[in-house]
């Protein structure tokens, strides 16, 4: 290896490159006040910037994982170099020639690995810009020219062409001085029975740049009916290449996504050319991977998950591109941003919009038309027969769990309501509390949204009309006769008022999903509300006496708030106070609820008579049928059910 960089070189690097400069090529930086600039954390997951930048002082540090330093420091941690490579770096960017303390000026062979597999890839880039003006390249000029792209876009996309040839590539890289070893390992070059011959042959080449701008892969498009290989085949994972975290593009379109906050996701190479060349400047694709974690950070970063920021998907509207929408969806609550869908009414991508319609078509297109969580939606719905009450209900337990999934809490509600239409259920506030009961149980739970363990219950669990967690109602005044500690449904809603006071780990958090009016004797309702407002049960898992005293606090009067604190002294009936007396009273609260609610729309029923709607009948009808089902349910399987 070199010698030590000499210290004058290494201070003129960090006083020649600009801190803001280098940290922008990865994030998107704003404003902080004081002269210093604010971003997303590269470096940890966070909603909120808490990552600064001083210019002035040339250093940067994250208030929220204290990672801190100078531009070196900032490069060296980000694209994980060492601190030589990541001054050699630098110093190309500045223009400026390295000494070395030891071995005079810095030969090409000395330099770190990183540094040396990104110059084979940029002499490899400009090898294949050259090929394609060549006689043999004919085949992949006619093949862009087929899709209205002509030599001005091949060369702003740096389009390349790897001769058939054996190793042709190779011996030019040797001839550049890279050994066998840096080719292999560069992915460029594959060994061969007589050594190294080059992995693309014969294609057609688009350059893969991380988001600095250096090219670190590249993806090749087979062009001739002998070659045996896959339609597009990319560079292999290597030290610089990983196809989960590299975006087609992004080099080209990251200023054009911070500034405009919003992003294009498209699905191949020429889709971005035809988005760029139209004026879509935001478009970038994946390479050989569907969208994934990796690729939302690199988003994320640049767009500062402002409310207004959009990320829209083109997909093929074939069964393949919907498939590739519905795994999309699944990360959408990754994003801050708004997530869209766009969708070519005759199935075309942007590449061939573009050839057939014209670049108004494209920019049409890509403009932010229908919300990716409502086309998930109508794709779950479509699966089922919705002219049967068993086809209705299995569309409302898969698609309830995707509106449950929607992060706003007013267009949750706007979809679920929509979501009644879809699926074809008259009483809307049946799906709403549905899907809020289910968002609630996936925020107990972490984020797992429609399923629950033990007491949580499973996918598909109901609660007394839907099973939803209700809305909040006034505490309820109760006056008049005395309980009657006799009745069956009184005596479960006051021990299940007790565990929930007294023992809330027992309950919780399957108690907070439990409505008012639940609980059938008013003054039983007034504490469940307290109990409500206090911040439910589950508060009582943490702190116990903060949790008594703020239920005491909510009490409205001096009546409710005794009938608290006798609650939380009495003694319980059962001799063995554990989950599974817990899911006893759980389970006879929620069944009662249950049955009272298929009594209410069949006494509905029974009064309009003849007089019912077609489709108001068939709702009421699937509504009893869901309820009864999840009655059985829970009477097969306790508290598992909730």
């Amino acid at each position: 290896m070199a010698g030590r960089i000499n210290d004058d070189d290494v201070k003129a690097v960090r006083d020649a490159v600009p801190i803001d400069s280098v940290v922008s090529e990865y994030l998107q930086l704003r404003n902080a006040g004081g002269g210093n600039l604010k971003g997303l954390c590269p470096f940890h997951d966070e909603k909120s910037p808490s990552f600064q930048v001083s210019p002035s002082k040339g250093l940067f540090h994250c208030f929220g994982c204290q990672e801190g330093g100078d531009t070196i420091a900032f490069v060296m941690k980000i694209d994980h170099l060492s601190f030589s490579e990541t001054v050699e770096r630098l110093a190309a960017k500045a223009g400026i020639t390295l000494r070395y303390e030891e071995g005079g000026y810095n030969p090409s062979h000395q330099r770190g690995e990183r540094i040396r597999l990104i110059e084979a890839h940029q002499a490899a880039a400009e090898f294949y810009v050259r090929a394609l003006e060549s006689p043999e390249a004919e085949i992949g000029r006619t093949f862009l020219a087929e899709r209205g792209f002509d030599q001005d876009a091949a060369a702003h996309f740096r389009v390349g062409y790897s001769p058939a040839g054996w190793d042709h590539l190779t011996r030019y890289l040797r001839g550049k001085g890279f050994s066998d070893k840096e080719l292999i390992t560069s992915g460029l070059s594959q060994d061969g029975r007589r050594g190294p011959i080059d992995r693309f042959r014969g294609r057609l080449m688009w350059p893969i740049s991380d988001t600095a701008g250096d090219v670190v892969g590249f993806g090749a498009r087979k062009l001739r009916d002998d070659d045996n290989g896959p339609k597009y085949l990319n560079t292999p994972e290597t030290p610089i290449y990983k196809k989960s975290q590299v975006l087609y593009g992004i080099d080209l379109a990251k200023k054009d996504i911070a500034k405009a906050s919003r992003a294009v996701v498209v699905e191949g190479y020429t889709d971005v050319m035809a988005c760029h060349l139209a004026g879509v400047t935001t478009a970038i694709a994946t390479c050989g991977t569907a969208f994934g974690n990796d690729h939302i950070k690199i988003l994320r970063r640049l767009l500062m998950d402002n409310g207004s920021a959009r990320v829209i998907f083109t997909f093929d509207g074939d069964a393949a591109g919907q498939k590739a929408a519905l795994r999309a969806f699944e990360d959408d609550q990754k994003f801050a941003a708004e997530t869209y869908i766009a969708i070519a009414p005759d199935g075309m991508d942007p590449c061939d919009l573009r050839l057939v319609k014209g670049d108004d078509s494209v920019l049409d297109l890509v403009e932010p038309r229908t919300p990716l969580f409502e086309f998930a939606l109508r794709q779950i719905v479509g699966r089922y027969d919705l002219e049967t009450p068993a086809g209705r209900a299995a569309a409302l337990d898969e698609a309830a769990a995707v509106v449950a999934k929607i992060k706003t809490s007013s267009v949750q509600r706007e979809v679920a309501v929509q979501l009644a239409g879809l699926v074809g259920i008259l009483d809307q506030e049946f799906v709403v509390r549905r899907v809020a009961q289910l968002a609630r149980w996936a925020r107990d739970k972490g984020g797992d949204h429609g399923e629950r363990g033990g007491r949580g219950g499973p996918q598909g669990a109901r609660g007394p009309r839907g099973g939803a967690p209700q809305q909040a109602a006034p505490a309820p005044a109760f006056s008049g006769p005395a309980l009657n500690l006799r009745s069956p449904a009184h005596r479960t809603e006051r021990e299940l008022l007790k565990l929930a006071l007294q023992k809330p780990a027992l309950v919780s958090p399957a108690f907070d999903a439990y409505g008012v009016d639940e609980f059938t004797a008013p003054p039983y309702a007034a504490v469940r509300q307290c109990i409500e407002e206090a911040g439910g049960a589950e508060q009582g898992v943490v702190d116990d006496r903060a949790y008594l005293g703020a239920v005491l606090d909510a009490a409205p009067d001096n009546t409710v708030r005794n009938l608290v604190t006798e609650l939380a002294v009495e003694v319980f009936h059962g001799k063995s106070i554990d989950e599974t007396y817990a899911g006893m009273h759980l389970v006879h609260v929620r069944l009662r609820a249950v049955d009272r609610r298929i009594a209410d729309v069949q006494s509905s029923l029974a009064r309009l008579g003849t007089n019912v709607a077609p489709q108001d009948l068939a709702a009421a009808q699937n509504e009893v049928w869901v309820l009864q089902q999840y009655a059985q349910t829970l009477r097969a399987h306790g508290a598992a059910a909730l």
